[in-house]
């Protein structure tokens, strides 16, 4: 059989303790010290009290007019008894100056020896002391009485100690009481923020909450998305290293506490950031990245901020623009080679109806015409990713009745290109703005895109130049058409407006200029200028590259 381990102490109950032990130490301190101080209190008013007795006493007239007399016993014996009574003292002696008691409480002591000191008052000096005389231990008061100059009796007044300690521990007993209802609110007051605080905490103790701690902070490192937490003013309250590198913020750079606001950020980005609303897998773009974002707002009651969720997808986005133009070039050639089994047919039934002379012009000039288009593209453009990319979106676009032509001004020599400007940018900035001139051109009367790639002369710039002959750009729209969500077409299972946003995220990557204006013959011209040398990456957060 197990025998259950006692689970450790919540932080709560352990606080608890230690609070209700530190108030019953502090009221029992208190307590002690009030109880010695009042005693020795009570022991000082005793003797204050005595001795104003003793002395009133002491200069009563009719004292010494009894002292005077032939029986003095008689006489003030009734005057001491009346004086202990009305005086709250517990004796008052009068005895003559050789201390033989003219009164006493108890009548048989009468006529006996006063058992204390008496000398400082024979000599005139009114004092005080702790004696044990035949009413035990007390406080008492020595003071002559005087007849002229002559000290003719004593008057002695007294309190009993144990009166005096029944007096502090009256007092204490007041005072416990006192303690013990302090002690007892303490107790509540503790109990019911415990109470509360044991709400927060979910009952654990320190111990897992430490631990909790370290796998909370060792969780934030480790996830590779990014997350943020906003508070209710969407001031940032955490950020995980993950939320630091996409949104690129460096690991120096303290940004808890300031606003979303504040971090430069494209604009649609933090609209989506400070959104009430939740958004769910929103694409959003900066300066080189491509993300997808999901918000959650965090109410209970108010709202009291919101939990970001960010995930880097320019790869993946990469790999679908990709994959887009692997599909497109993939029914390119699907439907050439429809055709040319087509035009295989053709030659064969020519060499079957004898007439093979036509079958091999045929033949040839289809030959003929395939190489052409090659030649075409590789004489202006011979960097083979570019030419790769034209070839197959020539092929592309003839398959939706569009003609594409590379124009006469190209120029790209092999090897041209550095090193810091990928082949896969260049696909998508082309690619891109090619694919969007064919959407243009499409449907129209003769429609045609033009493609321009040529270098400047001293090598510093590399220009692509896109046209169509499409209705154009509203000069309006000329910055907003690089915006993300911007589109004048209708949506598509893939989204839309988003392809002229990655040609100006690549773009900015490399420093590059990106335009849009009209065209001579109607249409649409998009121009991309990248620096070849000496360029330097400039951030876009809004508008135009």
């Amino acid at each position: 059989m197990r025998i259950p381990l006692p689970r450790p102490r919540s932080l709560a109950g352990q606080l608890f303790a230690m609070q209700a032990v530190l108030i019953a130490v502090v009221v029992a301190g208190y307590a002690l010290f009030t109880y010695v101080s009042n005693r020795s209190q009570a022991e000082e008013a005793a003797g204050r009290q005595v001795t104003a007795v003793a002395r009133s006493v002491a200069d009563s007239p009719s004292v010494r007019q009894a002292i005077r007399s032939s029986a003095p016993s008689a006489r003030l014996q009734p005057y001491a008894l009346e004086v202990v009574r009305d005086t709250d003292v517990d004796f008052v002696t009068i005895m003559d100056p050789r201390g033989i008691r003219w009164t006493h409480p108890d009548p048989d002591q009468i006529g006996l020896v006063f058992q204390g000191n008496t000398a400082p008052a024979l000599r005139g000096r009114t004092f005080t002391e702790t004696y044990t005389g035949t009413l035990g231990p007390s406080v008492r008061a020595v003071t002559p009485v005087r007849d002229g100059d002559r000290i003719v009796g004593l008057v002695s007044a007294g309190i009993r100690v144990e009166e005096i300690s029944q007096r502090a521990q009256e007092q204490l007993t007041a005072l416990l009481a006192v303690a013990g209802g302090a002690l007892g609110l303490g107790a509540i007051g503790t109990y019911v923020i415990n109470a509360r605080l044991r709400r927060h905490t979910h009952g654990m103790n320190a111990a897992e909450l430490s631990h909790m701690h370290d796998y909370h902070q060792a969780a934030l490192h480790a996830v590779r998305e990014g997350l943020l937490m906003l508070d209710g003013r969407y001031r940032i309250a955490l950020i995980n290293d993950g939320g630091r590198e996409l949104l690129g913020v460096t690991p120096e750079e303290d940004v808890v506490g300031r606003s979303v606001a504040e971090l430069g950020l494209p604009t649609p980005l933090t609209g989506a950031l400070l959104a009430s609303e939740p958004r769910v897998d929103e694409v959003h773009l900066t300066a080189d990245r491509v993300l997808v974002v999901n918000t959650s707002p965090v109410t209970g009651g108010q709202q009291r901020g919101s939990v970001v969720t960010l995930r880097d997808v320019t790869e993946l986005q990469s790999l679908m623009g990709e994959l887009d133009s692997e599909r497109g070039f993939t029914q390119a050639l699907r439907s050439q080679a429809h055709e040319a089994a087509n035009r295989l047919h053709t030659v064969v039934s020519l060499i079957e109806l004898g007439r093979a002379e036509e079958a091999v012009d045929f033949a040839t000039a289809e030959l003929e015409l395939a190489q052409a288009l090659t030649d075409q593209v590789v004489a202006a453009v011979s960097e083979p990713v570019l030419a790769a990319l034209l070839l197959g979106k020539t092929a592309q676009a003839n398959e939706r009745g569009v003609e594409l032509v590379v124009s006469d001004d190209s120029r790209l020599d092999d090897g041209l290109l550095p090193d810091t400007l990928p082949a896969r940018d260049l696909v998508t900035i082309l690619g891109n703005l090619i694919d969007n001139a064919v959407d243009a051109a499409q449907g129209g009367v003769r429609p045609r895109v033009t493609v321009t790639a040529l270098t400047e002369e001293d090598g510093s710039e590399l220009i692509l130049r896109v046209s169509d002959t499409g209705p154009g750009v509203d000069p309006d729209h000329a910055e907003a058409v690089f915006q993300r969500g911007f589109t004048t077409k209708p949506a598509g299972p893939g989204g839309r407006g988003l392809g002229l946003a990655l040609v100006r995220q690549a773009a900015g990557r490399h420093g590059g200029v990106l335009s849009v204006t009209s065209g001579e013959e109607g249409g649409a011209v998009f121009e991309a200028r990248l620096p070849l040398r000496g360029s330097t990456v400039v951030e876009s957060t809004g508008g135009a590259v």
